[in-house]
């Protein structure tokens, strides 16, 4: 598999009195598919929030593709990393949130466009070139001129990853990207992500409740519980023979019902 795309050592966070993270031990590998599985609260989406560095952890240590993500070397040993050394850090990283977080004012193009020409200083006509090229990709070729308001919430979450991959990460990363759509607009968001998974180059983690997409898609599945990891394994050893009475019991509610995890 070779060395570990993202390497999570020993990670706490807390907020407040709340520990959420309680000593993540986590290697994923470069093109490896991994979906976080657990209930409400348990810690997954803080463990993607920690790789794009959207929060920091308490103590202990994450690496992206062999650099330390939130210290850098000096001549006095590690200290804490300054903006520029994230920027850089953080390029190998790409993130789809439950929300879009697109721009309002910009047309699905130049939402597309920005981030490359702001961040990697490429020209404009390269940024334009490879926008159009991932537009086209999940299905929305026709639609550059658009703005978000004018695209339905599927149609934005697949703007989303267009822009996230416009930007070649190493690592992409999804917190729970079906969550705010109305559900028939779930399955052409997955169909995308699996298009996106098969062509095995980037590492992807996955935070969702879409139990049968994380059986499909997902080469390890980790089930969290209370900020640990409780079951690490191949989907069908922790979706289809969960050993643990806790991750029977999560489980359980996806064929009771269809309760919404997040």
């Amino acid at each position: 598999m070779g060395a570990p795309i993202a390497k999570y050592r020993d990670v706490h966070k807390s907020f407040g009195e709340v520990e959420v993270l309680k000593g993540i031990d986590l290697d994923i590998g470069p093109s490896e598919k991994v979906a976080l599985i657990g209930p409400s609260g348990s810690g997954k989406t803080t463990i993607i929030r920690l790789l794009m560095t959207l929060e920091d952890p308490t103590s202990g240590t994450i690496e992206v593709n062999g650099k330390n993500l939130w210290h850098m070397e000096s001549k006095n040993g590690l200290v804490p990393a300054n903006e520029k050394y994230l920027r850089e850090v953080r390029g190998d990283i790409g993130m789809v949130f439950q929300h879009f977080n697109l721009f309002p004012h910009m047309t699905i193009l130049e939402n597309c466009m920005t981030a490359p020409i702001h961040v990697k200083k490429e020209r404009k006509e390269t940024a334009k070139k490879r926008s159009l090229e991932m537009l086209e990709k999940v299905g929305l070729g026709d639609k550059v001129d658009l703005y978000p308001n004018q695209l339905s919430g599927g149609q934005k979450q697949r703007v989303a990853m267009a822009r996230a991959l416009v930007m070649k990460p190493k690592i992409m990363l999804f917190d729970e990207v079906t969550s705010a759509l109305d559900p028939e607009l779930v399955g052409e968001v997955l169909e995308v992500i699996r298009d996106i998974a098969k062509e095995g180059e980037m590492a992807m983690v996955l935070v969702t409740h879409e139990m049968d997409f994380a059986l499909d898609i997902a080469d390890r599945v980790l089930f969290l519980n209370d900020g640990v990891i409780e079951a690490d394994g191949p989907p069908s050893e922790i979706i289809e023979n969960p050993e643990s009475e806790r991750l029977q019991d999560f489980l359980s509610r996806f064929t009771s019902s269809n309760g919404n995890q997040s």
